[in-house]
């Protein structure tokens, strides 16, 4: 059983995200900003992060480079999440450093292959 940690403030997203994952057999944490996940790190290292690009104080671009930067945190895949797919997004946000990319409303065959991709089974 792998842990999950879903950066998302709406709280409709993220109790989809929770629902599925939770389906798929995970435990999941939650936060609703930057703040409260950098506190949720500081308490568990995920297995893998869903981040919101924008959520408040600070961004996801933010908060990536302190979770990259972090050496407890800094190898955990991060999945960054945006509603707005604005052209050449996806390609600043891999090399940003985020593993993956979503779309919302997100796809759930595609949400299942990411997390497949992105955590090795035991």
């Amino acid at each position: 059983m792998k842990c999950i940690l879903i950066v998302e403030d709406t709280a409709n997203s993220r109790e989809l995200l929770r629902m599925v994952l939770e389906k798929l057999g995970h435990v999941v944490i939650e936060a609703g900003d930057g703040v409260e996940a950098l506190c949720r790190l500081q308490e568990q290292v995920p297995d893998l992060i869903f981040l919101d690009l924008k959520i408040p104080a600070p961004s996801g671009y933010e908060l990536l480079k302190e979770i990259r930067n972090n050496a407890r945190s800094s190898s955990v895949p991060v999945v960054a999440l945006t509603a707005d797919a604005m052209q050449g997004e996806r390609e600043r946000a891999i090399s940003a450093g985020f593993n993956a990319y979503l779309t919302k409303p997100i796809a759930l065959g595609q949400l299942r292959s990411e997390v497949r991709r992105l955590l090795p089974q035991e």
